[in-house]
């Protein structure tokens, strides 16, 4: 056994329902690595976990991004070596923690040219945007985008990955310091969703032609300025809802708005593969090595005030990425 402190919740709730409490962990079991942890990834989906809205068992420790270092190795596992720099971005859950023992096939190493900081701002933020720009298809030919929280800590990424593959990018930002942050990632256009109609400004911006893809991590507050924005045959893509969800809607509705298509992916879906999750994996950690991408940590917080760190980000405090440091 090897001891540790975690943050753990014995009930949903605000913020205080998180607790600071020790552990014991157990030598990791077949398959499984023991993880040491140097920097945690704070996630919004973090808050859904906490208050319920997705359901996860009680008592439970939340995060599902982290990085560290190889303590021990269980039975079977093969590729790695205590003393490796690791990390890992799709669960299970349990990142809130000293140190954690998990399966080795969500585990990928972090090449020496990525720092534990970076690598833990931008895996599961920069995976996201990696498979969002695939979903858009990005990649086939020069779009026009809008992206909402665009100075948040996929919006970040997502733009300014945008950017480099030749996109048209329009962002969404609720200040004026979070607009300049935004217009110096990538975006060629900010709105102020907190003082002007988005889909106006989008129908001004682009000459009534609109957008080709709408990226939206807001949800309820977003969702009619979104279907609004796009040009027909144009993509909604609801990856997050951190102003609530959407309503239940009629499919007619996209009929109505140009015959638009939706999807609601999570990042999961597009890493179930080993390969595939090595392969985004690899593409993210050599934009952050060439200087391709500028991973923004915006504010660090220690692991025992977790509660603090959900109540910022919740009030939309923060701009960036946000680590939790044990």
């Amino acid at each position: 056994m090897a001891g540790a402190h975690a943050v753990r919740m014995h009930e949903v709730g605000a913020p205080d329902v998180l607790r600071w409490e020790p552990i014991e962990l157990p030598e990791p079991g077949p398959g499984e690595v023991r993880v040491r942890h140097t920097a945690i990834g704070l996630n919004f989906i973090d808050t859904y976990h906490r208050t319920g809205l997705y359901p996860v068992p009680l008592p439970a420790v939340l995060g599902s991004e982290a990085v560290g270092v190889v303590e021990a190795l269980g039975d079977g596992v093969t590729g790695f070596a205590a003393g490796d720099r690791v990390g890992y971005a799709t669960g299970p859950m349990g990142a809130y923690a000293e140190a954690r023992n998990i399966t080795a096939s969500v585990v990928v190493k972090i090449p020496p040219g990525v720092d534990d900081d970076r690598a833990a701002a931008s895996l599961l933020k920069g995976m996201t945007a990696h498979y969002l720009l695939d979903i858009g298809r990005l990649r086939e030919s020069p779009r026009t985008i809008l992206v909402h929280a665009a100075a948040g800590g996929v919006g970040l990424l997502l733009c300014q990955w945008a950017k480099r593959l030749g996109a048209t990018v329009i962002g969404t930002v609720g200040s004026e310091a979070k607009a300049k942050l935004a217009l110096a990632s990538g975006c060629d256009e900010v709105i102020r969703y907190d003082g002007e109609s988005v889909a106006k400004r989008v129908h001004a911006i682009t000459n009534g032609k609109k957008v080709d893809v709408v990226y939206d991590s807001v949800g309820k507050d977003t969702w009619s300025d979104s279907l609004a924005s796009l040009r027909p045959r144009g993509m909604m893509v609801s990856f997050g809802q951190s102003s609530g969800p959407v309503a239940p809607f009629e499919p007619r509705v996209l009929a109505a708005n140009g015959s638009l298509f939706f999807t609601r992916p999570t990042l999961f879906d597009y890493v179930r593969e080993r390969a595939e999750l090595e392969a985004r994996a690899r593409d993210l950690f050599a934009a952050l090595e060439e200087g391709a991408l500028n991973v923004r940590v915006g504010q660090t917080y220690p692991l025992r005030e977790a509660a603090r760190a959900h109540r910022d980000l919740e009030g939309r405090k923060t701009t960036g990425s946000t680590l939790l440091v044990p």
